[in-house]
């Protein structure tokens, strides 16, 4: 019978790589406008390194409290380009990884780590370019005792995340999209961001944008001016 709680499950298909590619290079805020902003993780989830964005398959981990024995596990076994997705249970008290740790995921090609609970060395983390998501710091180190599985779904900043899922990250925070609407929703977001940045270029070489729209909107919602 499984030892259901402490196993490592088998790694989901990987997404197509030019289909993470593009997604790195897209804004999370114009992902998240077309999944109308439901598939964002909580902003409590924030980056704590240099900036930057970076996309990738999930390898997820549920991980008992204050525990990081199965993240060890997960950087020993990350495919170049995962991301390790770290179900911390949000806990606080105890860091899950510190500079050595992303120091050594960031050796072995991971693409970034998400981790739903704290991290240490928030210095040195800082000026690196690796990318880490966490919910907090403390100086307080890990257990390193179990139990935890990887491969399986975890519940991230209020996300569920399935083994496979495609996490974009940015400045602004976190996404994760379904591997079988990703092409959909990339597609609208560069449509956007089209749209978005001739916009912006008319704005600044001073030509003539129509607000018209804000009244007729007040005047629709019933506001007296």
């Amino acid at each position: 019978m499984a030892n259901i709680g402490f196993r490592i499950m088998p790694f989901a298909p990987a997404a197509p790589a030019a289909l993470v590619h593009e997604l790195a290079r897209t804004a999370t805020a114009h992902l998240s406008d077309n999944m109308n902003r439901l598939y964002s993780v909580s902003a409590a989830l924030r980056p704590y390194h240099k900036g930057g964005r970076f996309a990738g398959p999930a390898l997820t981990v549920k991980a008992s409290p204050g525990d990081n024995l199965m993240v060890h596990k997960a950087i020993d076994i990350a495919r170049p380009g995962d991301v390790i997705v770290v179900d911390a249970a949000g806990v606080l008290e105890q860091a899950i990884i510190g500079e050595i740790m992303s120091s050594l995921a960031a050796s072995r090609g991971v693409a970034g780590m998400v981790i739903d609970g704290a991290i240490r060395d928030a210095d040195a983390l800082r000026l690196s370019p690796f990318p880490v998501y966490a919910r907090g710091v403390t100086h307080r180190g890990p257990y390193k005792n179990g139990p935890g599985e990887i491969n399986v779904p975890v519940s991230i900043g209020g996300l569920v995340v399935n083994p496979g899922d495609i996490v974009v990250g940015d400045d602004d925070g976190l996404i994760v999209l379904a591997p079988d609407i990703a092409a959909e929703v990339l597609e609208r977001a560069q449509a956007q961001a089209a749209e978005e940045n001739a916009l912006l270029e008319t704005i600044r070489s001073g030509g003539t944008v129509d607000r018209r729209w804000v009244d007729r909107s007040l005047r629709e919602k019933g506001c007296d001016f």
